[in-house]
């Protein structure tokens, strides 16, 4: 999230205004107003009622949404989701949450997928409901794609919804069948997760120096390793909101295999191998595929790569989310409350 926020707001830095926590480092050249950790709700309603934007964004933050939408009855405010809203319950659930949702100008979702969902839930509330893909800044994970080295690997958090069960399963076979080849699990997440995802994790020991899984590993330490790697996983179980980790693996020029469940399919188009019936079987017979097949596994790399370039780049992105604030600013003003420049 803290990822996809910055980069939308480098590219647009002149009008916009990041308000976060009091701690946050390396904001770089992006003009921010840190909060403190006390009184920190009353503190964001002092900075933005002297900021007087248009459009107040918040990010996936929805009770400081809620709480604050009614202060501020001029300006558009939108609620940015990142991940999955949950379906309501019963019907008070979904009154509640219809209401609270309600209050917004605009529902930013990161994908039409994760929209779709949402309207599934909450079809009332169509006319609000907007998708604006996450961008990537492809420059910063962009390696060349031939010469890799013999490894696959995975960034995600160590949970069920991830498949890390089946990758787990997978693997063995995989390395039996290629001994040159070695894997690298990035597991993020991992004190939350260890308990469950400890004892999934525990055959590929056997494997020794062949498969290192690191716990919790900065982006940098990613960054490096999807760089080298010939072959990434996305074998997420649910339904990814978008799936970001598929959008930096094709960046880096790997090769990815996916399950294509949620957004991931337009994450990445017609760019990766796609494990329908998802398997631990099915996942090891992808991986065997690409292993074997060299050619196919460059050239869909490559194909990626230039895919999430032109597709998923910052600029239009930005563009079409700056679009997206100025409509309802329009609509807003058409109410008769004109506002200043400022987002």
């Amino acid at each position: 999230m803290e990822t996809v926020a910055r980069t939308l707001a480098r590219v647009d830095v002149g009008q916009v205004r990041v308000f976060c926590c009091d701690g946050a480092q390396d904001h770089g050249e992006l003009p921010v107003h840190a909060l403190p950790a006390a009184n920190r709700l009353k503190a964001l309603r002092q900075a933005l009622a002297a900021y007087r934007p248009d459009v107040i964004e918040f990010h996936q933050q929805t009770e400081q949404a809620v709480a604050l939408a009614p202060r501020f009855p001029d300006a558009a405010v939108t609620l940015y989701r990142h991940n999955a809203v949950k379906p309501p319950r019963h019907v008070v659930d979904r009154w509640r949450y219809e209401r609270r949702y309600g209050r917004m100008d605009g529902l930013i979702f990161v994908s039409e997928a994760a929209r779709r969902d949402f309207l599934k839930a909450f079809p009332r509330l169509e006319a609000k409901a907007f998708a604006v893909p996450n961008p990537i800044d492809v420059d910063l994970w962009r390696a060349p794609v031939d010469e890799r080295e013999p490894l696959i690997a995975f960034a995600g958090r160590a949970m069920p919804e991830k498949g890390v069960d089946l990758i787990c399963a997978a693997l063995p076979g995989v390395l039996e069948r290629h001994p040159d080849w070695r894997a690298v699990l990035m597991l993020n997440d991992w004190d939350r997760h260890a308990a469950w995802a400890a004892p999934h994790v525990a055959p590929l020991e056997r494997f020794g120096e062949r498969v290192s899984v690191l716990k919790s590993a900065p982006l940098a330490e990613v960054r490096a390793v999807m760089r080298r790697a010939a072959i990434a996983l996305t074998p997420s179980v649910w339904a990814e909101p978008l799936g970001l980790t598929a959008l930096e693996a094709h960046a880096a020029g790997a090769a990815l295999i996916s399950s294509g469940r949620g957004g991931l399919r337009e994450a990445s188009g017609p760019h990766a191998v796609y494990v329908d019936a998802l398997t631990a079987e099915g996942l090891g017979a992808a991986m065997d595929g690409l292993i074997a097949d060299p050619a196919r596994r460059l050239a869909l790399a490559r194909a990626a790569q230039a895919h999430v370039a032109h597709a998923h780049s910052p600029e239009p992105r930005a563009a079409q989310l700056h679009g997206l604030r100025e409509q309802l600013v329009r609509t807003k003003r058409s109410r008769g409350q004109p506002q200043g420049p400022s987002f």
